[in-house]
């Protein structure tokens, strides 16, 4: 399939995990990827790599929570491509803890990213999505649907995702952007390995999040993402798909 040939496609997240399998995936589809990360050492060295396997690509470092670094690098992103045709919102961070233990600054920082960064980077983004009445995909969590423990801040964010998903569906359907979420359950990523049980927790509370059959791969949920950012898509709007492995059923 080409389903992106001539399209530019904006992923956040984009150095690891998932965000940058789904780079891989739509540039496997002819995509130009605008590869955005924090880690610029690590963005770096995937951009280096897809370049190498002859991927049209150029990387932006940004911190999503910053709206300044947003709005310069979704300009700096068009600028350099011409056009935007996606946005894929893929970077986030969890951090796990009793939640009466949680400081504010640390609540602060992770809805600051997975949620105030996704809502920053689609305020930069809409304004050219509706030039080429392109699509937006929002990686949302099952944490923000079933009960997860000792990551309250970060079900919270991501439940805010889904939410915020809905309103600009609607908000922009008569401009022809589609926006939608892609919900992954357990997967092997560096977010994932960094889980760890708090101290003094019981780790079986959290048995009732793990998929029925395996960890996830990142590229199972770029399939997903790859479908939800193409013209395949265009007639889901405000859907949420699960990519959990069974967890939520």
């Amino acid at each position: 399939m080409q389903r992106f040939a001539g399209k530019v496609v904006l992923i956040t997240g984009a150095a690891s995990g998932i965000g940058h399998a789904a780079a891989l995936r739509i540039a496997e589809e002819g995509g130009q990827i605008a590869a955005v990360d924090v880690n610029q050492s690590a963005l770096k060295e995937a951009v280096d790599a897809m370049r190498e396997r002859d991927i049209a690509v150029e990387g932006f470092g940004c911190d999503v929570s910053q709206p300044d670094q947003v709005k310069a690098t979704v300009n700096a992103a068009v600028n350099h491509f011409g056009r935007l045709d996606a946005l894929c919102n893929v970077a986030g961070i969890l951090r796990v803890g009793h939640s009466h233990e949680v400081t504010l600054a640390q609540w602060n920082q992770i809805l600051g990213i997975n949620l105030t960064g996704t809502f920053l980077m689609c305020q930069a983004a809409i304004p050219h999505l509706i030039a080429t009445r392109g699509n937006i995909v929002n990686t949302a969590s099952t944490a923000a649907l079933g009960r997860h423990p000792w990551m309250a801040a970060y079900a919270a964010s991501k439940g805010g995702v889904i939410s915020l998903s809905k309103c600009l569906s609607l908000e922009y359907i008569r401009q022809k952007i589609n926006v939608n979420v892609v919900i992954p359950g357990g997967f092997s990523t560096p977010l994932q390995e960094n889980f760890q049980v708090p101290e003094g927790a019981d780790g079986t509370l959290i048995q009732g999040a793990m998929p029925k059959v395996r960890m996830g791969k990142p590229v199972h949920a770029a399939s997903v993402i790859a479908f939800l950012a193409s013209d395949d898509a265009r007639y889901i709007h405000g859907t949420e798909v699960l990519v959990d492995g069974g967890a939520m059923v």
